[in-house]
């Protein structure tokens, strides 16, 4: 079994480092040569990709691909695998029997802090978001006429060794930002990794949300970092006041509880439920400071 990843970054390198360990043959591209070793502590085989071609190497992995992952954000020229191929998964990779999307739970946008599963409503707010759910709607249609099955996974807030709230309270850049009724969802990385490898195994078809159980307001779990390690957190700032660049104050846009009942029900158990449990791990073992998963 040999899978290629479009997007080799913190998420796409727990995902390898999952397969390989599974019994997978794994390459994973980078947009540069200077991260390939970073792929290697990984058991991933580095491809240089920069969105604009498929060169000899990335092709031939291509060629004998079995599984495909694509985390690569689109952007104003839409999804950069599904370009290159003209949706033709087939021509590129004659022996895929299962791809995976990476998404965002961004492409359900506001819902005013209501639960959300994957049936309801896509209401994206941002451009980022309203790119999503085209190229959503990309692989869709290339999965679809390719004949191989498409599991979209729909992510919260990433986080996880060297990610995460006990590291910007060290940096001194971690905000305590106060919006009344405001909560997100949020995920580890190894469970991304672990969710994408049961929906492999099992040749999963359909949209997935692979986010905790627990949504909960941003300052809460700055809150909880800072009482485990045993410091002072920073000081409460209202939003509405707050200093911040228009990406960051356009989360805040979007109110959602994201549901994840139904790859629950197919058996998955997350190992890191809610940011508590996350945290504490994260802590004690000291894997915090780190990005080696």
């Amino acid at each position: 079994m040999r899978l290629v990843i479009f997007g080799a970054g913190y998420s796409g390198k727990a995902i390898g480092q999952s397969f390989a360990e599974n019994g997978f043959v794994v390459h994973g591209t980078t947009r540069s040569p200077d991260k390939a070793d970073g792929l290697l502590s990984h058991h991933i085989t580095p491809l240089v990709f920069d969105g604009t071609r498929f060169d000899d190497d990335t092709l031939n992995a291509l060629s004998h691909a079995t599984h495909l992952v694509q985390s690569i954000a689109p952007g104003a020229d839409g999804d950069p695998v599904l370009r290159l191929s003209r949706g033709d998964l087939k021509a590129l990779m004659p022996k895929l029997v299962w791809t995976a999307y990476l998404s965002t739970v961004g492409v359900y946008g506001d819902h005013g802090g209501d639960w959300v599963n994957e049936e309801a409503p896509l209401k994206p707010v941002s451009k980022r978001s309203k790119e999503r759910v085209e190229a959503e709607e990309g692989w869709i249609a290339a999965a679809r006429s390719a004949g191989v099955p498409l599991a979209i996974l729909r992510l919260s807030g990433i986080y996880g060794p060297g990610r995460n709230a006990f590291v910007n309270l060290a940096q001194g850049t971690a905000r305590r930002l106060i919006k009344a009724e405001q909560v997100f969802n949020r995920i580890r990385v190894e469970d991304i990794a672990a969710a994408s490898l049961f929906l492999a195994k099992r040749k999963a078809d359909g949209i997935f949300n692979v986010t905790d159980h627990e949504p909960a307001p941003p300052q809460d779990v700055v809150t909880e970092a800072a009482r485990l390690m045993g410091i002072e957190p920073p000081p409460e700032q209202a939003f509405e006041t707050a200093d911040l660049s228009p990406m960051a104050r356009s989360f805040y846009g979007e109110n959602k509880r994201v549901a994840n009942a139904r790859i629950r029900s197919m058996g998955f158990a997350f190992a890191y439920p809610d940011f508590r449990v996350s945290l504490a791990d994260l802590w004690v073992s000291g894997r915090w400071k780190s990005a080696q998963h």
